[in-house]
């Protein structure tokens, strides 16, 4: 079937797309390239069909999404990506859609931003719904959401709000979120996403409402990356930066100092290049700067068992290096942390502990123990790393104490 690729109300290209499938089989012409995805590669004027593909699949649950193959039967649905066209592409996340060429619409009475959405494929992804079989209204925004732990978008008090599980045997990561979120506001840092917690049939699910508008997008740090080709001696963290540079997005290397930081704290595992990113402005495609921290709860060994939980040991680390002791090493000066805000956070995290039953109290201690390990060792680093800028740039002067004839250094 042939659509028209819009990025709101602008026409980017004509696709032929496989309804069966959902793979786009051709593109046919390019109406203005620079509303194209961003990181989509062009070739003899053309978007490459393998990359717009890769793009396009991005866009929906990934197969191993936990209970996806029993919601996929109940929705009658073979491939998730089959979905992508059921809701036209449509985002919360972005403005792109695809528009069928033969009954074209708008994007003012179909997007998903101003116009209501049912419930019913949500519910169905959290094992809420009744039997196969049932009518489900398949428009809907958690069709072209990724990431493999169970979510759902669902309108709370008239907000745009994502709902998000945990997964077994601790559910933990939703109790990490609202730590993350306590973790921030305690480094005095705003540009994030506020989590909050609520329990349905004693399951914790995070919930946040969602920091893209109807006149911005968000661009991933994939997307991003893959912008310009990589140079060999250049470094996944080089050539990150250098492709914000290019494009004009600002702040991003103040920013990534940041979250460096924030990860180790965290012990987060799984900063991949998919869930930190840019916002940028849908009309005239100015970057607005970095998006605001999200996705934190794949952290704090929230999948590992109490006996490998050390308070010194290293932890794996994405996107730029593969251990946070090596990853750490490549933000800036770490003396704008106040850590004596962060004294008392792992006690912050046991009351929070406490409220699940899925968490014993000696995983609480290892848990608790281990974020202040977390904090001991970055105070640690952050003294090292003062005293080496001292012993490498020293700023020494002397002077005579009349009274003692001692001298007086001073820094």
């Amino acid at each position: 079937m042939i659509y028209t690729l819009m990025n709101k109300h602008a026409p980017v290209a004509e696709l032929n797309i496989d309804e069966d499938t959902g793979a786009i089989l051709k593109v046919a012409q390019v109406i203005h390239p620079e509303y194209l995805p961003v990181g989509i590669a062009i070739t003899k004027g053309l978007p490459d069909r393998k990359s717009l593909n890769d793009w396009w699949r991005g866009r929906s649950i990934p197969s191993i999404r936990s209970g996806i193959r029993e919601a996929l039967d109940i929705l009658n649905v073979s491939y998730t990506e089959q979905l992508l066209t059921k809701c036209y592409g449509l985002s919360l996340s972005d403005q792109y859609l695809i528009n069928p060429k033969e009954h074209p619409f708008k994007w003012e009475d179909i997007n998903f931003f101003h116009n209501p959405f049912s419930d019913d494929v949500g519910n169905v992804l959290f094992g809420q719904a009744s039997s196969p079989g049932s009518e489900f209204d398949l428009l809907s925004p958690c069709n072209t959401c990724n990431g493999w732990l169970r979510k759902k978008w669902k309108i709370i008090d008239g907000k745009r709000c994502l709902l998000k599980s945990g997964s077994n045997p601790f559910q933990q990561e939703p109790l990490n979120e609202v730590l993350a979120t306590s973790l921030h506001q305690r480094l005095n840092h705003t540009a994030y996403v506020p989590y909050s917690l609520v329990w349905e049939n004693e399951i914790p699910y995070s919930v946040c409402e969602n920091f893209i508008t109807p006149e911005t997008e968000l661009v991933s740090a994939y997307s991003i990356f893959k912008s310009e080709k990589k140079r060999n001696h250049h470094s996944l963290h080089e050539h990150f930066l250098l492709c914000c540079e290019h494009l004009g997005i600002p702040g991003m290397k103040e920013f990534l100092n940041y979250l460096l930081a924030f990860d180790f704290l965290m012990a987060n595992t799984d900063r991949h290049f998919g869930n930190f990113g840019a916002v940028r402005n849908v009309d005239t495609l100015t970057w607005l700067g970095a998006a605001p921290v999200f996705d934190s709860g794949t952290s704090l060994w929230h999948d590992q068992v109490s006996r490998v939980i050390h308070p010194n040991g290293d932890v794996p680390s994405h996107p730029f290096k593969s251990a946070h002791a090596e990853q750490i090493v490549l933000t800036g000066s770490l003396d704008w942390i106040d850590f004596s805000a962060l004294r008392d956070i792992d006690e912050e995290f046991r009351i929070l502990l406490s409220a699940s039953p899925y968490i014993d109290e000696p995983r609480t201690d290892k848990l608790c123990n281990g974020l202040k390990g977390r904090v001991l060792q970055l105070e640690q680093l952050a003294l090292e790393q003062k005293h080496q800028v001292t012993v490498s740039h020293p700023k020494e002067t002397t002077e005579v104490n009349p009274e003692s004839q001692d001298f007086e250094i001073k820094l």
